[in-house]
This record gives C-alpha cells, sequence and structure tokens, in this order.
C-alpha cells in the first residue's frame, strides 16, 4: 500500500493542494490522510472511490497509475521549479544592478557635494 500512498501524494502535489487541503475535501483528520500517504493505514474500497474521485479518475485509474506517469510528472515539475529558480535568479541579477547603481549615485552625490 505505500506506492498507493506515493501515488496518491504525487497526485496531490500535481494539483497544489495541501494534506490539509485534501483531508477537508476527505472529510478526514489530516493525521489520517497523512497515514494514507505513508502506507500506515489500509484504505477501504469506499476511501478508494472517494479518494479516485477527488483527483477525476477512477480506482482502477488510481490502482494502475503508474511510475512512467509519475517520472513523467515529477519532469516536469522539476522543469517548473527550474524555470522558477532561473526567473528568481533574473530578479536578483536585476536587484544586485539596482543596488550598485544606487550606490554608485550615492557615491558620486557625495563627491560632488
Amino acid at each position: 500500500m505505500k506506492t498507493l500512498g506515493k501515488k496518491i501524494r504525487l497526485l496531490r502535489h500535481q494539483k497544489g493542494w495541501s494534506q490539509e487541503d485534501v483531508a477537508k475535501r476527505l472529510d478526514i483528520s489530516i493525521p489520517a490522510f497523512s497515514k494514507i500517504e505513508t502506507g500506515i493505514t489500509d484504505i477501504n474500497l469506499s476511501r478508494l472511490e472517494q479518494i479516485s474521485s477527488l483527483f477525476d479518475m477512477t480506482v482502477v485509474q488510481l490502482l494502475t497509475f503508474n511510475d512512467a506517469e509519475q517520472e513523467k510528472t515529477f519532469v516536469n515539475e522539476l522543469e517548473t521549479v527550474n524555470r522558477k529558480l532561473m526567473d528568481r535568479e533574473v530578479e536578483v541579477i536585476d536587484l544586485q544592478k539596482k543596488v550598485i547603481e544606487l550606490f554608485e549615485e550615492l557615491r558620486q552625490s557625495k563627491i560632488t557635494a
């Protein structure tokens, strides 16, 4: 069941939901949902149906969600994170340039004063 928990966690991350978000939608506690994701708790059929419905899939799709799909999703998430990181690096560089420009302006104003 640990594999199923990992699949559920991956699906949750794809949706951008926290454990709290999913727990509320399933009407269970956060620790109870956490135990589902970690494989500590076995999931009964009605809970499987509830979870698969939450992620817009059938129980069969949820149970057969395979590693190739997980890898593809992981690569997509990694690319997204890398793009965000590059954007932040550009922002930092721009801010560094502005600091240098302001420092130069301040230095020039002290020289002329």
